[in-house]
């Protein structure tokens, strides 16, 4: 009992040390920066009536999304952003009619939409990456390019907010991770700790702290500034990334100079896809998991030892030291359900605030161990899927294993 008390006391450590000190990952307060007035213009932009809003160019990949299209692109092409802007939709080999659904929408919004028949992935390139680079090569030399997915749906008014907080803290990549759709019981469950694992990985604060090494993005609304994407050899550059919005914001941040980037929380652009049973919940986690550990099996024993020792370590530690206690134990069961008790309350603290924003109930907190004990087999079966040559499967596309950037004659 004594070997378990000092090892679960490391835990409660480490929990302390999480809660304080790791960039606040668990505080939900990370909105965008709000700027007053329009923002400043850069060198070259005045018009003839004053400084102008920047062009901005939406990329939308799409494969299979004629059902999310309806609920969602209205909402892209009805932005009141008052400067030049136009949405580009690139049908990434549909096979269920997007690309027409997509020009139906458009033609009644009555905001540019083109629609841009992908081509096939090119060497080495991801699927949604490649479609999103011929999504950027079609919206030629505007100052800002926002790339978003089918899925999201931004209320009035997003678009503009995103340039001003760019222009105004001159930031080369502005990201807002989307609310995730949480209606089923197992949406209620996963969802909240998916973005809680994310953030802990990723603090906010320390990816937008100028100058820090931290980096990342949300895939489902990135708002990048062209001529800083091109600096750095574009979207080449990442061309065979599985989780492209994390290996953008990296190759932003490792540019030199480095650029300016910043991710935050919001509830104002929405994820509508329906993930209603624990299978496509599931799904979504492993298509990826294996690749953040760079397919690396120490990095996969670490990981699921971490996790254990982590988050099932604390109340395994406080059940066993009170039943202890209740059948006499000494004070080695005291200390092991004492140390117990404090890391499992620390984890639950730090979920309250993310239960929140999803308004969900605090009561769900104490349960976080057995979400971290879902996630665990579902990194197991992400490494499992990749050795049997199915990782990164997404709509019937298996992206092949990640090559080294080539830069020459290919999409900026």
């Amino acid at each position: 009992m004594l070997v378990v008390a000092v090892v679960a006391g490391g835990a409660a450590v480490a929990w302390l040390y999480l809660t304080v000190a790791h960039g606040g990952f668990w505080l939900t307060g990370q909105r965008l920066p709000r700027v007053a007035g329009p923002p400043e213009p850069a060198a070259g932009r005045d018009g003839p009536a004053g400084p102008r809003w920047p062009s901005v160019r939406a990329v939308v990949p799409a494969r299979d999304e004629a059902a999310m299209l309806p609920e969602t692109l209205p909402a892209l092409l009805g932005q009141d952003y008052p400067g030049d802007f136009a949405v580009i939709l690139v049908d990434d080999g549909s096979s269920d009619g997007t690309g027409d659904v997509a020009r139906r929408l458009g033609a009644a919004a009555g905001r540019e939409l083109r629609v841009l028949a992908g081509r096939p992935p090119g060497d080495g390139w991801a699927g949604k990456v490649w479609a999103m680079a011929q999504g950027a090569a079609e919206a030629g030399d505007v100052d800002y390019l926002l790339f978003t997915d089918a899925d999201i749906a931004c209320a009035p008014g997003t678009l503009t907010a995103l340039v001003r907080a760019a222009e105004g803290d001159d930031r080369d990549l502005v990201s807002q991770m989307a609310l995730l759709r949480a209606e089923s019981p197992w949406e209620k469950a996963i969802v909240p700790a998916f973005v809680y694992f994310f953030a802990q990985l990723y603090p906010f604060r320390r990816v937008n702290r100028p100058g820090g090494r931290t980096a990342a993005a949300a895939g489902g609304c990135m708002l990048v500034r062209r001529r800083a994407l091109a600096a750095t050899g574009g979207l080449a550059g990442i061309r065979g990334a599985r989780i492209d919005d994390v290996a953008l914001g990296r190759q932003l941040k490792r540019a030199r100079p480095a650029g300016r980037c910043w991710l935050g929380l919001t509830t104002g652009v929405l994820s509508v896809r329906p993930y209603p049973g624990l299978s496509s919940l599931w799904d979504m986690v492993a298509r990826s998991a294996y690749t953040q550990l760079r397919y690396s099996p120490v990095l996969l024993a670490g990981t699921i030892a971490g996790l254990a020792w982590l988050y099932g370590l604390p109340p395994a530690a406080a059940l066993a030291g009170l039943i202890s206690l209740g059948l006499g134990g000494g004070a080695a069961a005291g200390w092991c359900a004492a140390a117990g008790l404090t890391g499992w309350g620390l984890m639950s603290v730090t979920f309250v605030p993310m239960l929140r924003l999803y308004r969900l109930s605090v009561a769900r907190a104490p349960g976080l161990p057995l979400l971290a004990a879902l996630y665990a087999g579902m990194t197991v079966d992400s490494a499992r899927r990749h050795w049997a040559g199915r990782g990164g499967e997404w709509k019937g596309r298996v992206s092949a294993r990640p090559m080294p950037p080539r830069r020459s004659g290919l999409p900026r």
